[in-house]
């Protein structure tokens, strides 16, 4: 009950200015999201790379529905890996970014599509100019010596997003996808996805779903990622383990014994367990930090806490602490 009122919250534009108008807020987000610049995301890349720690950045926002935001967007991210290289962070894939593929243009002519099967299924129009903008930031990624994961959304984009990344991963085969064990379909997606070399990101949803697309109950999400899991590190791919959840971490630390230690990695959100995070780097393993940047915060912190519902207490007092 608790996670699906959250997940309202995060889609409230009245609960937004509440939250976001509290003077206190922006002290206790800066726990969690690098800041509003590109300047302050390659401040954030740059100390946790000295922490020996890998890092994914995130621009925030989501849900474009217009042309000019959704290009600006994207060159956000060219922007951002130019600088991220001249300051020789990208080497090797230290430092990469994660986009959404609705912040680049996915819902564009959204409305038109209602009638081929309901509101929300993504169009023709936003598939391609999406796919586009995902191609240019792939383009300056490579350049830049990294690489790019697509975002997973709500359902309705799934399909449109693992067909995006299928397509441009010939010519940047490094090209990421993520998948949420919550989702009913993922154990397939995954089967699909478990091939030579390919990039999957594992964690396990932070969307309200109906529940003929997903899993309702903690216990079933987290069955559903063990299943996932065991999958992605029985093949040949490059499996991305995005989970704090301590039982999960160890699973995936032992169905990887077998494994080169370069093979896989944990991901961890910036701000949760940190101690964690250092600890497992310090074991030898590859752990990258998912670091979110810019002003559009709040539907991405309210999700977060929605997944771990510990997360709010935790966020609660730190707000009353900094009042």
């Amino acid at each position: 009950m608790l996670r699906r009122a959250l997940l309202a919250a995060a889609a409230s534009e009245q609960i937004r200015g509440l939250v976001t108008a509290l003077p206190a807020t922006r002290a206790v987000v800066g726990r969690y999201v690098a800041g509003e610049s590109i300047g302050d995301a390659v401040r954030v890349a740059r100390s946790l790379r000295e922490a020996g720690l890998l890092v994914t950045l995130d621009y925030l926002g989501e849900d474009t529905t217009d042309s000019l935001r959704a290009s600006a967007v994207a060159t956000q991210y060219v922007q951002l890996l130019g600088k991220l290289a001249a300051e020789g962070l990208t080497e090797a894939g230290a430092v990469e970014v994660s986009v959404k593929p609705t912040a680049v243009g996915l819902l564009l002519g959204s409305a038109e599509a209602a009638g081929e099967g309901g509101p929300g299924r993504v169009s023709a129009l936003g598939e391609r100019v999406a796919a586009e903008h995902i191609e240019r930031i792939a383009v300056a990624a490579r350049d830049a010596g990294t690489t790019v994961t697509l975002d997973a959304e709500d359902h309705r984009t799934t399909d449109a997003g693992l067909r995006i990344a299928a397509a441009l991963r010939p010519r940047f085969p490094s090209l990421g996808s993520v998948v949420q064990a919550a989702l009913r379909r993922t154990e397939t997606d995954v089967r699909a996805l478990a091939a030579p070399g390919v990039r999957v990101r594992l964690c396990k949803g932070a969307y309200a779903e109906p529940v003929a697309e997903a899993f309702t109950t903690r216990h079933d999400v987290d069955k559903s990622y063990a299943r996932c899991l065991r999958l992605l590190l029985a093949g040949a791919g490059y499996p991305m383990v995005a989970t704090h959840d301590p039982r999960l971490v160890a699973i995936a630390r032992s169905l990887a014994r077998d494994r080169a230690p370069d093979s896989f990695e944990h991901q961890m959100l910036y701000g949760v367990r940190p101690d964690e995070q250092r600890r497992l780097a310090a074991a030898g393993a590859r752990v990258r930090v998912y670091v979110p940047y810019g002003g559009d915060w709040y539907g991405y912190l309210v999700r977060r806490l929605a997944e771990r519902p510990a997360n709010l207490t935790f966020f609660l007092r730190s707000l009353w602490s900094s009042s």
